[in-house]
């Protein structure tokens, strides 16, 4: 009998705090994907619940859904709220259907609360079915694409059922958002971190389709599934990495090294890179917005094809059924998964980390790493461990924390410089 979320992790102390309400909502519209990605932690990873869910959203679950939305935006107060059209592949539902599904979250929402509306795709469909791309337009829809830098380094994992590459498909898709009757519609790019790429080349490709904002990510792991190219992580740290220490080989900290430096020396800002925004912001003393660094309480909930309410799908790489609550929108409300323990313990800050990480003089920063990031079977609780990305993490944070610094201290001198 696989875990439970509420099993694997601990209950929340009642501190006498409300739950943090929900302002990202992903549904999952459709749970099949046109591409078969080596490293996709919706199909390859432990937990593969996608086979018991239908292909689509039925609209009765849409309906629902939309009704839960707007109850919750209505009673928190919410002016607006982020919904993130997700997959799979979302835009495999076809124009019709998508026109449907906006049309009934933004009449439920109406006079409520403001709906954001983002999708996360492969860009494939965007090309192929011209009746997509006027839906979106009508309903404000900022679309993310995933694209994996240079057409060798994207075809290597980005792949069709056949073993064909995407890259040609999505770089046709991407040449319609650049257009400058979509251009406002282009959210960004999103590319998932393939140590044996050249970061520079990778970076240069993504730049060469002038993407609004950049999402580097690293590629989903845990103690138990190490990430690529380091097989050797498979027990967490007694103790934090020492500042500015190179103990141990962190190969994705010197890729994102790499690129920061060329985006950080740039002598004009091409594009936004949120893992590096986020960073120097809570350096500097600010608040992240992502549950990849910091320690933002999660704001996010997922709403699965089916109609199960869940926790941020990248759980998923960790062990069969980890983001499931046993909530439902036909039975439950969101208001029931905010109250839920295992949301309950992601709203926690630093009294949420192990104590490797609460010792380390980076948790502010880091917080953790990604949730996700944090498994390991023989902890506990089973997330208490420091993410399989702590060595990475510490020397990134570390590295742009001595620019920064370094920056600084030369902006303050010259201030102080008496005027001649």
């Amino acid at each position: 009998m696989p875990m439970s979320a509420t099993r694997a992790l601990p209950a929340a102390p009642d501190d006498g705090q409300e739950p943090v309400p929900f302002r990202q909502f992903l549904l999952k519209v459709h749970s099949r994907c046109n591409l078969a990605c080596t490293y996709c932690y919706m199909y390859e990873a432990a937990d593969q619940s996608w086979r018991q869910r239908p292909r689509s959203m039925a609209p009765a679950t849409v309906r629902r859904t939309a009704r839960l939305i707007a109850g919750h935006a209505r009673e928190h107060g919410l002016s607006e709220v982020q919904v993130v059209l997700h997959g799979g592949e979302p835009l495999l539902v076809g124009a019709e259907r998508l026109e449907a599904l906006l049309g009934t979250l933004t009449e439920a929402l109406e006079g409520i609360a403001v709906p954001r509306f983002t999708v996360q795709t492969n860009g494939i469909r965007l090309a192929e079915d011209p009746g997509l791309l006027p839906v979106l337009d009508r309903y404000g829809v900022r679309v993310g694409v995933s694209l994996d830098g240079t057409a060798a380094g994207h075809d290597r994992h980005r792949r069709r059922a056949d073993g064909r590459g995407s890259h040609a498909a999505t770089a046709r898709a991407l040449h319609l958002l650049m257009d400058p009757a979509h251009r406002h519609l282009y959210a960004g790019l999103l590319c998932v971190i393939d140590t044996g790429t050249d970061p520079l080349e990778t970076y240069e490709a993504l730049l060469e389709f002038a993407p609004p904002r950049l999402d580097l990510l690293l590629p989903h792991a845990t103690w138990q599934t190490p990430p690529p190219g380091v097989p050797w992580r498979t027990s967490p740290p007694a103790a934090p990495p020492p500042p500015g220490g190179a103990e141990r080989p962190a190969p994705y900290a010197e890729w994102l090294r790499a690129v920061f430096d060329r985006w950080y020396d740039a002598p004009r800002r091409e594009t936004g890179i949120r893992l590096f925004e986020e960073i120097m912001v809570l350096l500097l003393g600010g608040t992240a917005r992502s549950e990849v660094v910091g320690l933002t309480p999660v704001d996010l909930v997922v709403v699965e094809a089916d109609g199960a309410i869940e926790q941020a799908d990248s759980l998923k790489v960790s062990y069969p059924g980890a983001p499931a609550t046993g909530l439902h929108v036909f039975r439950n409300t969101f208001a029931d998964a905010a109250a839920h323990p295992a949301f309950r313990a992601r709203q926690r800050g630093a009294a949420g980390l192990g104590p490797v990480c609460r010792s380390c003089v980076r948790a502010s920063v880091c917080g953790g790493g990604l949730y996700a990031h944090r498994y390991d079977p023989l902890a506990d609780p089973v997330f208490s461990a420091p993410s399989a990305y702590c060595d990475d993490l510490a020397h990134l944070i570390d590295h742009i924390g001595t620019r920064m610094r370094r920056d600084v201290t030369d902006l303050t001198l010259r201030h102080r410089e008496p005027a001649r």
